[in-house]
């Protein structure tokens, strides 16, 4: 492991030492992940009321600059230059590389139509389904790790060869059953769970732009 990606656990810990004990999870969370991206697989994140807003959250940090500079190559830079000659530098100086990532929480239309033609229950399971391959990676968000579209969808991968990351609170629920790796934060409740899955899920995309950008 680089010196770069410890130091973002160094850095966790000493902000959160009561976390300490999710180091194993967060470090096999953060494998299956770095070989998604350089295998060109999608990240794919849903939960809940503030677990949505957290699986937004993870995709603007894996999609732009989150602590590092990523520009582009020069063999992507000339690409662009060649056809545009003019607009090439101006485009290649505003596009940054990219972990790619998907928030099946924000397909608002697709969500609301299913859950009021089908099932809410199914709405992620469905997009897992149609957007996923094998070696992707899905990162469902509950605390209680019994939220059932979450479940749902995280049984979906499973059956399809998606690696499954759970973000819950301290029991774990469905989730920790299904799920390859199992992230359980030392709370119970609702507010204290989220306030520690988002340092958590910082320093997986900190660690991930460290192993590739940094």
């Amino acid at each position: 492991m680089k010196i770069s990606v410890e130091k973002e656990l160094i850095i966790l810990f000493g902000n959160y030492p009561e976390l300490t004990g999710c180091r194993d999870c967060i470090l096999a969370a953060f494998n299956v992940m770095r070989e998604c991206y350089q295998s060109g697989g999608l990240i794919m994140t849903c939960g809940n009321g503030g677990s949505a807003s957290d699986a937004s959250h993870i995709v603007g940090e894996l999609m732009k600059s989150f602590k590092c500079k990523r520009p582009l190559s020069e063999g992507q830079r000339n690409r662009l230059l060649s056809l545009f000659p003019q607009e090439g530098t101006m485009l290649a100086e505003n596009l940054q590389q990219a972990v790619p990532a998907l928030a099946l929480t924000d397909q608002v239309a697709l969500n609301t139509a299913y859950l009021n033609d089908v099932s809410s229950d199914m709405i992620f399971a469905q997009q897992v389904f149609g957007y996923g391959k094998k070696g992707d990676v899905l990162i469902g968000i509950s605390t209680s790790g019994n939220s059932h579209d979450v479940v749902n969808a995280c049984k979906v991968a499973k059956t399809f060869g998606i690696h499954t990351i759970a973000l819950t609170g301290e029991k774990g629920g469905l989730l920790a059953d299904i799920c390859e790796v199992t992230i359980t934060v030392p709370a119970l409740e609702t507010y204290r769970v989220q306030e520690y899955h988002l340092p958590i899920y910082h320093t997986l995309c900190a660690m991930l732009e460290c192993e590739f950008w940094g």
